[in-house]
């Protein structure tokens, strides 16, 4: 039997979608004789016609691909999409740069292996992006001040 003039007007009376509704299989038979929403409203407080609970997405899959993300897979450069600097903020990674060269200024500063005046001239260079890693400035050290 057809229950699907039932199943819309008890949708429109539960304001839910037609899928969502659910006629007792054992009462079928009653649910086709209601032809009126009145009747409708009879079955749905009896119980003979209940809404089914909502589903939301199953978080089961995210979760799985957000481990191995953790472990560092699928990070290569065919998974990436959008630029570096969307990825990194270009700020931010000079940020990250700079910090990392003033700590190792600082570190050679307090240890003795560069002077104070040293320090400050290295320092204004950091800040003027002279040096693009703490290799460079490391080699540019080397390089420069040890030959004094």
């Amino acid at each position: 039997m057809d229950l699907s003039l039932q199943k819309r007007l008890a949708a429109e009376i539960l304001g839910v979608g037609e899928s969502r509704i659910w006629i007792n299989p054992e009462e079928a038979e009653r649910v086709s004789e209601a032809i009126t929403r009145e009747d409708i409203r009879k079955l749905i407080k009896e119980g003979v016609i209940r809404v089914k609970p909502e589903h939301s997405n199953s978080r089961g899959r995210w979760r799985k691909l957000h481990e191995q993300k953790k472990k560092g897979r699928r990070r290569g450069p065919g998974s990436r999409k959008g630029k570096a600097t969307a990825r990194l903020d270009k700020k931010e990674a000079w940020m990250n740069r700079v910090r990392a060269q003033r700590k190792l200024l600082k570190t050679l500063r307090d240890k003795g292996v560069i002077s104070r005046r040293d320090y400050r001239r290295l320092y204004r260079l950091v800040k003027g992006g002279v040096f693009k890693s703490v290799a460079q400035l490391r080699a540019y050290i080397k390089e420069h001040i040890l030959q004094r």
